[in-house]
Protein backbone atom coordinates (compact mmCIF):
# COMPACT_ATOMS: atom_id res chain seq x y z
CA UNK A 1 0.00 0.00 0.00
CA UNK A 2 1.10 3.70 -0.97
CA UNK A 3 2.40 5.98 1.79
CA UNK A 4 -0.71 8.71 0.88
CA UNK A 5 -2.63 5.53 0.71
CA UNK A 6 -1.57 4.69 4.22
CA UNK A 7 -2.06 8.43 5.66
CA UNK A 8 -5.70 8.71 4.50
CA UNK A 9 -6.68 5.35 6.16
CA UNK A 10 -4.91 6.28 9.49
CA UNK A 11 -6.88 9.46 9.08
CA UNK A 12 -9.53 7.32 8.85
CA UNK A 13 -8.84 5.45 12.04
CA UNK A 14 -8.74 9.04 13.98
CA UNK A 15 -11.87 9.88 13.04
CA UNK A 16 -13.57 7.17 14.18
CA UNK A 17 -11.87 7.59 17.28
CA UNK A 18 -13.42 11.11 17.58
CA UNK A 19 -16.30 9.22 17.60
CA UNK A 20 -15.81 8.03 20.77
CA UNK A 21 -14.81 11.13 22.67
CA UNK A 22 -16.77 11.83 25.74
CA UNK A 23 -18.01 8.29 26.18
CA UNK A 24 -15.51 5.87 26.76
CA UNK A 25 -13.62 6.64 30.16
CA UNK A 26 -12.14 5.27 32.19
CA UNK A 27 -10.91 4.20 28.70
CA UNK A 28 -9.06 6.00 25.77
CA UNK A 29 -10.98 7.09 22.88
CA UNK A 30 -9.43 4.97 20.03
CA UNK A 31 -10.64 4.20 16.43
CA UNK A 32 -9.29 1.59 13.84
CA UNK A 33 -9.80 0.43 10.51
CA UNK A 34 -9.57 -2.90 8.45
CA UNK A 35 -7.86 -2.65 5.34
CA UNK A 36 -8.36 -5.65 2.41
CA UNK A 37 -6.65 -5.18 -0.83
CA UNK A 38 -6.72 -1.46 -0.24
CA UNK A 39 -10.37 -1.19 0.67
CA UNK A 40 -11.83 -0.38 4.20
CA UNK A 41 -13.29 -3.55 4.93
CA UNK A 42 -14.06 -2.66 8.84
CA UNK A 43 -14.18 0.60 11.24
CA UNK A 44 -14.72 0.50 14.55
CA UNK A 45 -13.82 2.63 17.61
CA UNK A 46 -14.32 2.34 21.71
CA UNK A 47 -17.35 1.59 23.23
CA UNK A 48 -18.29 2.81 26.77
CA UNK A 49 -16.13 1.12 29.52
CA UNK A 50 -16.74 -2.92 30.16
CA UNK A 51 -17.84 -3.07 26.21
CA UNK A 52 -15.58 -3.53 23.14
CA UNK A 53 -12.56 -2.07 22.48
CA UNK A 54 -12.01 -0.09 18.86
CA UNK A 55 -10.22 -3.04 17.14
CA UNK A 56 -12.32 -5.68 18.47
CA UNK A 57 -15.84 -3.04 16.41
CA UNK A 58 -13.27 -2.99 13.51
CA UNK A 59 -12.74 -6.60 13.00
CA UNK A 60 -15.99 -7.43 13.80
CA UNK A 61 -17.38 -5.52 10.81
CA UNK A 62 -14.42 -6.96 8.46
CA UNK A 63 -15.04 -10.45 9.58
CA UNK A 64 -13.75 -12.79 7.41
CA UNK A 65 -12.36 -10.36 4.99
CA UNK A 66 -10.22 -9.51 8.76
CA UNK A 67 -8.07 -12.42 7.26
CA UNK A 68 -4.66 -11.31 5.97
CA UNK A 69 -5.41 -7.71 6.32
CA UNK A 70 -4.32 -4.61 7.56
CA UNK A 71 -5.14 -3.33 10.92
CA UNK A 72 -4.69 0.46 11.42
CA UNK A 73 -5.28 1.82 15.50
CA UNK A 74 -4.78 5.40 17.20
CA UNK A 75 -3.57 3.62 20.14
CA UNK A 76 -1.34 0.65 20.35
CA UNK A 77 -3.97 -2.44 21.07
CA UNK A 78 -4.24 -3.57 25.02
CA UNK A 79 -1.94 -6.54 25.81
CA UNK A 80 -3.31 -7.01 29.53
CA UNK A 81 -6.90 -8.07 30.31
CA UNK A 82 -9.32 -5.68 32.44
CA UNK A 83 -13.12 -5.47 31.78
CA UNK A 84 -12.39 -7.14 28.33
CA UNK A 85 -9.67 -9.71 26.69
CA UNK A 86 -6.45 -8.16 25.40
CA UNK A 87 -6.76 -6.93 22.08
CA UNK A 88 -3.88 -8.43 20.75
CA UNK A 89 -5.58 -11.87 21.30
CA UNK A 90 -8.52 -10.37 18.51
CA UNK A 91 -5.88 -9.67 16.15
CA UNK A 92 -3.88 -12.76 16.55
CA UNK A 93 -7.53 -14.70 16.19
CA UNK A 94 -8.73 -12.70 13.45
CA UNK A 95 -5.64 -13.57 11.04
CA UNK A 96 -4.31 -10.13 10.53
CA UNK A 97 -0.93 -9.67 8.49
CA UNK A 98 -0.36 -6.39 9.72
CA UNK A 99 -0.81 -3.76 12.25
CA UNK A 100 -0.11 0.28 11.65
CA UNK A 101 -0.25 2.11 15.51
CA UNK A 102 -0.08 6.05 15.49
CA UNK A 103 0.85 6.30 19.44
CA UNK A 104 2.21 3.90 22.11
CA UNK A 105 -0.17 3.55 25.20
CA UNK A 106 1.48 4.83 28.28
CA UNK A 107 -0.66 2.22 31.03
CA UNK A 108 1.90 1.06 33.05
CA UNK A 109 0.42 -2.20 33.56
CA UNK A 110 1.79 -3.31 30.42
CA UNK A 111 4.51 -6.12 30.48
CA UNK A 112 4.90 -6.57 27.23
CA UNK A 113 3.93 -3.83 24.18
CA UNK A 114 1.87 -4.74 21.38
CA UNK A 115 4.76 -5.10 18.85
CA UNK A 116 6.12 -7.19 21.09
CA UNK A 117 3.27 -9.71 21.48
CA UNK A 118 2.16 -9.51 17.65
CA UNK A 119 5.50 -9.71 15.99
CA UNK A 120 5.57 -12.68 17.96
CA UNK A 121 2.64 -14.11 16.35
CA UNK A 122 4.50 -13.09 12.82
CA UNK A 123 1.95 -10.37 12.27
CA UNK A 124 4.04 -6.82 10.86
CA UNK A 125 3.92 -4.07 12.90
CA UNK A 126 4.60 -0.65 11.84
CA UNK A 127 4.05 3.04 13.33
CA UNK A 128 2.31 6.08 11.73
CA UNK A 129 4.65 8.93 13.17
CA UNK A 130 3.10 11.89 11.67
CA UNK A 131 -0.09 11.00 13.41
CA UNK A 132 1.13 10.21 16.54
CA UNK A 133 0.33 13.73 17.83
CA UNK A 134 -2.76 13.89 16.70
CA UNK A 135 -3.68 10.54 18.40
CA UNK A 136 -1.99 11.75 21.61
CA UNK A 137 -4.06 14.53 21.33
CA UNK A 138 -7.62 12.39 21.43
CA UNK A 139 -6.12 10.52 24.57
CA UNK A 140 -4.64 13.14 26.60
CA UNK A 141 -7.10 12.75 29.59
CA UNK A 142 -6.54 9.05 29.41
CA UNK A 143 -2.99 9.46 29.29
CA UNK A 144 -3.17 11.50 32.29
CA UNK A 145 -5.61 9.69 34.45
CA UNK A 146 -3.83 6.14 33.46
CA UNK A 147 -0.70 7.30 35.32
CA UNK A 148 -2.06 9.30 38.03
CA UNK A 149 -5.29 8.28 38.98
CA UNK A 150 -6.23 12.19 38.58
CA UNK A 151 -8.23 13.76 35.82
CA UNK A 152 -6.57 15.51 33.20
CA UNK A 153 -8.16 19.54 34.21
CA UNK A 154 -8.65 21.75 31.70
CA UNK A 155 -9.36 25.25 32.59
CA UNK A 156 -11.58 27.55 30.15
CA UNK A 157 -12.78 30.99 30.42
CA UNK A 158 -13.37 33.75 28.07
CA UNK A 159 -12.55 37.11 28.16
CA UNK A 160 -12.23 41.04 26.61
CA UNK A 161 -9.46 42.32 24.82
CA UNK A 162 -8.20 44.22 27.90
CA UNK A 163 -8.71 40.71 30.42
CA UNK A 164 -11.59 41.77 32.17
CA UNK A 165 -14.35 38.62 32.36
CA UNK A 166 -17.58 41.12 33.62
CA UNK A 167 -18.16 44.74 34.00
CA UNK A 168 -17.43 46.51 37.42
CA UNK A 169 -21.48 45.34 38.17
CA UNK A 170 -20.87 41.93 36.99
CA UNK A 171 -22.67 41.38 34.50
CA UNK A 172 -21.28 39.00 32.27
CA UNK A 173 -23.62 37.59 30.10
CA UNK A 174 -22.63 37.54 27.37
CA UNK A 175 -18.61 38.11 26.63
CA UNK A 176 -17.79 35.33 24.29
CA UNK A 177 -20.13 35.18 21.07
CA UNK A 178 -22.63 32.07 20.35
CA UNK A 179 -20.12 30.39 17.59
CA UNK A 180 -17.82 30.22 21.34
CA UNK A 181 -20.85 29.62 23.48
CA UNK A 182 -21.90 26.40 21.05
CA UNK A 183 -17.88 25.49 21.14
CA UNK A 184 -18.49 25.43 24.67
CA UNK A 185 -20.95 23.06 24.79
CA UNK A 186 -19.58 20.47 22.46
CA UNK A 187 -16.42 20.56 24.97
CA UNK A 188 -19.04 19.72 27.75
CA UNK A 189 -20.18 16.85 25.45
CA UNK A 190 -16.40 15.23 25.45
CA UNK A 191 -15.33 15.98 28.98
CA UNK A 192 -16.55 13.79 32.02
CA UNK A 193 -17.33 16.66 34.31
CA UNK A 194 -17.05 20.40 34.84
CA UNK A 195 -16.67 22.53 37.85
CA UNK A 196 -17.51 25.61 39.91
CA UNK A 197 -17.13 27.62 42.49
CA UNK A 198 -19.48 28.50 44.82
CA UNK A 199 -19.39 32.11 44.11
CA UNK A 200 -20.11 31.42 40.54
CA UNK A 201 -23.33 29.33 41.37
CA UNK A 202 -24.13 32.44 43.17
CA UNK A 203 -23.59 34.80 40.90
CA UNK A 204 -24.76 32.93 37.91
CA UNK A 205 -26.62 30.51 38.84
CA UNK A 206 -25.96 28.25 36.03
CA UNK A 207 -27.47 24.73 34.68
CA UNK A 208 -23.88 23.45 33.93
CA UNK A 209 -25.96 21.06 31.21
CA UNK A 210 -25.19 20.37 27.35
CA UNK A 211 -26.92 22.30 25.50
CA UNK A 212 -26.96 21.34 21.57
CA UNK A 213 -29.92 21.33 19.06
CA UNK A 214 -30.08 18.69 16.31
CA UNK A 215 -26.47 16.82 17.65
CA UNK A 216 -25.55 14.30 15.72
CA UNK A 217 -25.89 11.66 19.21
CA UNK A 218 -27.31 11.53 22.31
CA UNK A 219 -25.54 14.24 24.47
CA UNK A 220 -23.70 14.21 27.31
CA UNK A 221 -24.08 15.98 30.69
CA UNK A 222 -21.02 16.12 32.55
CA UNK A 223 -21.06 15.48 36.02
CA UNK A 224 -21.20 18.86 37.29
CA UNK A 225 -19.16 19.60 40.88
CA UNK A 226 -19.40 22.52 42.85
CA UNK A 227 -16.52 23.80 45.43
CA UNK A 228 -18.10 24.95 48.33
CA UNK A 229 -16.69 24.29 51.91
CA UNK A 230 -18.86 26.09 54.09
CA UNK A 231 -22.02 24.80 52.55
CA UNK A 232 -23.56 27.99 50.82
CA UNK A 233 -25.17 26.16 47.85
CA UNK A 234 -29.05 27.50 47.96
CA UNK A 235 -31.34 24.24 47.68
CA UNK A 236 -32.97 26.73 45.12
CA UNK A 237 -30.36 26.35 42.43
CA UNK A 238 -31.15 25.69 39.11
CA UNK A 239 -28.82 22.89 38.54
CA UNK A 240 -30.56 21.12 41.31
CA UNK A 241 -34.07 21.17 39.66
CA UNK A 242 -35.90 17.81 39.56
CA UNK A 243 -36.03 18.17 35.50
CA UNK A 244 -32.10 18.76 35.04
CA UNK A 245 -30.51 16.15 33.71
CA UNK A 246 -27.20 14.58 34.90
CA UNK A 247 -26.13 14.72 38.52
CA UNK A 248 -24.29 17.09 40.85
CA UNK A 249 -21.11 16.98 43.41
CA UNK A 250 -21.19 18.89 45.76
CA UNK A 251 -17.39 19.10 47.38
CA UNK A 252 -17.20 20.35 50.88
CA UNK A 253 -15.84 20.29 54.05
CA UNK A 254 -16.44 19.87 57.98
CA UNK A 255 -17.53 23.04 57.91
CA UNK A 256 -20.53 22.97 56.38
CA UNK A 257 -23.12 22.00 58.87
CA UNK A 258 -25.79 19.47 59.21
CA UNK A 259 -28.98 21.57 58.53
CA UNK A 260 -27.45 22.63 55.09
CA UNK A 261 -26.51 19.09 54.30
CA UNK A 262 -30.56 17.96 55.02
CA UNK A 263 -31.54 21.09 53.19
CA UNK A 264 -30.71 20.00 49.51
CA UNK A 265 -32.03 17.26 47.07
CA UNK A 266 -30.63 16.23 43.80
CA UNK A 267 -26.85 16.44 45.14
CA UNK A 268 -24.39 14.41 46.71
CA UNK A 269 -22.66 16.08 49.18
CA UNK A 270 -18.68 15.18 49.25
CA UNK A 271 -16.65 16.09 52.30
CA UNK A 272 -13.01 16.06 51.65
CA UNK A 273 -10.26 17.49 53.76
CA UNK A 274 -9.98 21.21 53.85
CA UNK A 275 -6.97 23.18 53.03
CA UNK A 276 -4.70 25.62 55.57
CA UNK A 277 -7.04 28.41 53.95
CA UNK A 278 -9.57 26.56 55.24
CA UNK A 279 -11.31 25.31 51.48
CA UNK A 280 -11.83 22.16 49.76
CA UNK A 281 -8.65 20.03 49.31
CA UNK A 282 -7.76 20.17 45.19
CA UNK A 283 -5.52 17.20 45.65
CA UNK A 284 -8.19 15.44 48.02
CA UNK A 285 -11.01 15.96 45.40
CA UNK A 286 -8.74 15.05 42.19
CA UNK A 287 -8.20 11.90 44.24
CA UNK A 288 -11.39 11.32 44.61
CA UNK A 289 -13.01 12.15 41.49
CA UNK A 290 -9.97 9.72 39.54
CA UNK A 291 -11.37 6.78 41.77
CA UNK A 292 -14.38 7.26 40.23
CA UNK A 293 -12.93 6.42 36.52
CA UNK A 294 -13.37 10.37 35.84
CA UNK A 295 -10.78 10.93 33.54
CA UNK A 296 -11.42 14.71 32.22
CA UNK A 297 -12.46 17.69 34.27
CA UNK A 298 -13.05 21.34 32.98
CA UNK A 299 -12.82 24.08 35.37
CA UNK A 300 -15.31 27.10 34.19
CA UNK A 301 -14.54 29.66 36.87
CA UNK A 302 -14.77 31.49 38.68
CA UNK A 303 -11.32 33.40 39.19
CA UNK A 304 -10.83 32.16 42.75
CA UNK A 305 -11.45 28.38 41.62
CA UNK A 306 -9.16 28.97 38.82
CA UNK A 307 -6.64 30.57 40.84
CA UNK A 308 -6.96 28.16 43.10
CA UNK A 309 -6.45 25.10 40.80
CA UNK A 310 -3.56 27.01 39.18
CA UNK A 311 -1.12 27.54 42.77
CA UNK A 312 -2.06 23.57 43.58
CA UNK A 313 0.07 22.77 39.99
CA UNK A 314 -3.52 20.96 38.88
CA UNK A 315 -3.76 22.23 35.50
CA UNK A 316 -3.21 20.36 32.12
CA UNK A 317 -4.41 23.01 30.05
CA UNK A 318 -5.81 25.91 30.07
CA UNK A 319 -8.66 27.33 26.70
CA UNK A 320 -8.26 30.98 26.52
CA UNK A 321 -11.71 32.40 24.74
CA UNK A 322 -10.56 36.18 23.57
CA UNK A 323 -13.77 38.57 22.44
CA UNK A 324 -13.02 41.34 20.78
CA UNK A 325 -14.50 43.66 23.71
CA UNK A 326 -13.37 45.86 25.75
CA UNK A 327 -14.79 46.46 29.10
CA UNK A 328 -12.54 48.68 31.32
CA UNK A 329 -12.54 49.96 34.89
CA UNK A 330 -12.25 47.76 37.93
CA UNK A 331 -13.53 45.02 36.67
CA UNK A 332 -12.95 40.86 37.84
CA UNK A 333 -10.22 39.22 35.83
CA UNK A 334 -9.87 35.21 34.88
CA UNK A 335 -7.73 34.69 37.69
CA UNK A 336 -8.52 36.00 41.03
CA UNK A 337 -6.39 35.23 44.44
CA UNK A 338 -3.77 37.05 46.04
CA UNK A 339 -1.16 36.82 42.56
CA UNK A 340 2.09 36.59 42.77
CA UNK A 341 4.80 39.93 43.90
CA UNK A 342 7.35 39.21 40.80
CA UNK A 343 7.55 38.34 37.65
CA UNK A 344 10.04 35.84 37.81
CA UNK A 345 7.41 33.57 39.71
CA UNK A 346 4.81 33.79 36.84
CA UNK A 347 3.64 30.74 35.52
CA UNK A 348 5.26 29.77 32.27
CA UNK A 349 2.87 28.35 29.82
CA UNK A 350 3.47 27.20 25.71
CA UNK A 351 0.32 27.87 23.57
CA UNK A 352 -0.17 25.17 20.98
CA UNK A 353 -3.05 26.29 18.95
CA UNK A 354 -4.53 29.74 17.72
CA UNK A 355 -8.06 29.23 16.22
CA UNK A 356 -10.80 32.15 15.29
CA UNK A 357 -14.49 30.71 16.19
CA UNK A 358 -16.70 33.32 14.60
CA UNK A 359 -15.45 37.01 16.00
CA UNK A 360 -13.43 35.48 19.45
CA UNK A 361 -9.85 33.47 19.23
CA UNK A 362 -9.31 30.78 20.96
CA UNK A 363 -5.69 30.02 22.67
CA UNK A 364 -4.79 26.54 23.57
CA UNK A 365 -1.65 26.21 26.33
CA UNK A 366 -0.15 23.65 28.07
CA UNK A 367 2.48 23.73 30.92
CA UNK A 368 5.87 25.38 29.20
CA UNK A 369 8.02 22.00 29.56
CA UNK A 370 11.13 23.59 29.78
CA UNK A 371 9.92 24.37 32.90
Amino acid sequence: MSRLMNLNVMQAALEQAALALGRTSPNPAVGAVVVQAGQIVGRGHTQPAGQAHAEVMALREAGEQARGASLYVTLEPCTIWGRTPPCTDAIIAAGIAEVIIASRDPNPRFEHDAATVLQAAGIRVGFAPEYEAAAIGQTEAFRHWIVTKQPFVTVKYAMSLDGKIATRTGDARWISGPASRQKVHELRDQTDAILVGINTVLADDPLLTTRLEQHWRPVQHPVRVVLDARGRMPASAAMLADAVPGSTIIATTAAASAAWRASLNNAEILELPSNLEGRVSIPALLNELGQRGISSLMVEGGGETIAAFLAAQAVQKVQVVIAPKIIGGVAPSPVAGVGIARMSEAQLWQVRSSEQIGADIWLTAYPNPQV
